[in-house]
């Protein structure tokens, strides 16, 4: 199987190729981490090993049974083992087709790297995945079925011949009031979703650190998203308390540590973050996703619906 780039409709089951190891920060313990992911047997889904705890082998299975916390990010947490902000990690696999693989972590959260999943998919995109000999077992969606929170979010599965998703946010912001971005089985996962990175409102980092989040957080691995003109000084604190020489305010609204990588790229972002909540599910869905203002409460609300759909179906995990 040669490189994969798309969520395309495989009749089999995928592992990785090769084996990877990734070294970083978790953005809110702001701990150091070793992770490596290595190809795993068919129909054993996406397992999380701590490597830190221990001489006993303590796995967590990547499903929606397990989220423990939404807050900032997707936490998992089985027999008092967690893993923290796995989002991004699981869109890239989900993204990428992988059904079966071994992460394995020598700390509790999944490095932030860049903010996005560009690293990973770059990385399993260029060796392509290993075909394996069972069928890859779709839930396919019979009917409609619709989760809606107090804050006007909403997110609707409906029933299709293959996945796509179609995904709006809409903020109270000058910059960020509005964007859509789009995900099917003919767009090119690794270099048009991957790549996005998370963000962050500028007068929510001081509340975000008061909160003991973000640990981790630095310019390097966050889109910082400016409403209204800030004082030099102000940005010289930030500039100072993340390390580097200097900071303005560009035109956009946007600070100018980076530049954007697609002009809806925050969009693109929350569309990653459905496809990483949706993995949970534990089986690839045969749906089309439609979502307004998603965030990882909704969006793994909806995943354990589907997920019990699923253990209808399948009956066997």
């Amino acid at each position: 199987m040669h490189v994969t780039k798309t969520a395309r409709m495989y009749l089999n089951q995928h592992t990785l190729r090769e084996t990877y190891m990734f070294q970083g920060k978790g953005l809110h313990t702001g701990k150091h981490v070793t992770m490596t992911l290595s190809p795993a047997p068919e129909n054993t889904g996406i397992r999380f090993r701590r490597t830190d705890i221990g001489d006993d082998v303590s796995f967590v299975e990547a499903w929606s049974d397990y989220v423990n916390s939404t807050s900032r990010g997707t936490t998992l947490k089985k027999k008092g083992i967690k893993i923290l902000t796995l989002e991004h990690l699981m869109g890239a696999l989900y993204g990428l087709c992988v059904d079966n693989a071994l992460v394995s972590l020598d700390s509790p959260e999944v490095p932030i790297m860049d903010g996005s999943a560009k690293c990973y998919a770059d990385a399993i995109a260029q060796d392509g995945l290993q075909e394996q000999h069972a069928p890859r077992k779709y839930l396919e969606i019979k009917e409609k079925i619709e989760c809606r929170n107090s804050s006007g979010s909403v997110i609707t599965v409906e029933p299709a011949d293959e996945f796509s998703v179609d995904l709006t946010i809409a903020f109270k912001s000058k910059v960020l009031e509005r964007q859509d971005a789009q995900f099917n089985s003919a767009m090119d996962f690794a270099k048009e979703i991957a790549p996005c990175r998370t963000f962050v409102f500028f007068n929510e980092i001081e509340l975000l650190l008061r909160l003991n989040l973000i640990k981790g957080g630095d310019l390097d691995n966050a889109i910082v998203i400016v409403d209204d003109e800030i004082p030099q000084k102000r940005l010289d604190h930030l500039a100072k308390l993340f390390n580097i020489p200097t900071l303005e305010r560009v035109p956009e609204g946007y600070l100018s540590h980076i530049s954007l990588r697609f002009p809806n790229e925050c969009a693109r972002h929350k569309l990653l973050d459905v496809l990483g909540d949706f993995s949970l599910v534990g089986y690839p869905l045969k749906a089309k996703v439609s979502a307004f203002k998603s965030g990882h409460s909704i969006n793994t609300e909806m995943s354990k619906k589907l997920r019990a759909l699923a253990l209808k179906q399948f009956g066997d995990k």
